[in-house]
């Protein structure tokens, strides 16, 4: 079973039996897909009796919908904070900063970002739209970054959906490749290049 450094983010407060369920709940599904996992399998890897899971959470869509939101609020709130308090407050200091924490929530909870972005599309009609929100929040906040800058002529591109997309994807796959101790990168690095890659796409001049 593959183990990241950091699983869940400080926000998750689950404690006992439920933060078990949760985190190998989160190894088991970037592993092998959510589909790929039963709740009888989660309850044997985690330990305890089927039933005495059900008794933490009523179903295996619930328990991915509270990592999926889990991981999307705690992405979108970096990149809120990161953007308020950047230097200058320039949109292209925001944008900086605000690329450094989507990279550097990648890099430092892959699996959360695994499973929040690639079974967002497994939450069903009573659990996906909160996700979906959380999500639509944060690239909100780039594209309106991209947008003032190039209102103000500190920024410039063609067309800002697809400069938020590209910025965005760019930096959901960090969580793929990087590994702290094993990638020959230090995280900051890592966020400062892709920091500078998002202003090129946005150069203004």
């Amino acid at each position: 079973m593959r183990t990241a450094t950091t699983l869940l983010p400080a926000r998750a407060t689950a404690d006992g039996t439920l933060r078990r369920i949760q985190e190998t709940a989160l190894v088991l599904f970037a592993e092998r897909g959510y589909h790929g996992v039963s709740m009888r399998e989660l309850a044997a890897a985690t330990g305890v009796t089927a039933s005495s899971l059900y008794a933490h959470v009523a179903s295996k869509e619930e328990l991915l919908a509270q990592l999926i939101v889990l991981g999307h609020e705690e992405h979108r709130d970096a990149m809120r904070g990161a953007a308020l308090d950047a230097d200058g407050g320039t949109p292209a200091a925001q944008l900086a900063a605000a690329v450094r924490a989507h990279v550097r929530f990648h890099a430092t909870y892959p699996l959360l970002a695994l499973v929040a972005n690639n079974e967002l599309r497994s939450l069903g009609p009573d659990t996906q739209p909160a996700a979906l929100a959380v999500r639509g929040d944060a690239e909100g906040l780039l594209r309106d970054i991209i947008e003032r800058g190039i209102r103000v002529g500190d920024l410039e591109c063609p067309d800002p959906w697809l400069a938020m997309a590209a910025i965005g994807a760019m930096g959901i796959r960090v969580a793929s490749w990087y590994r702290p101790g094993t990638t020959p990168y230090a995280i900051e690095d890592v966020c400062d290049r892709y920091a500078e890659f998002a202003l090129r796409i946005c150069a203004a001049g």
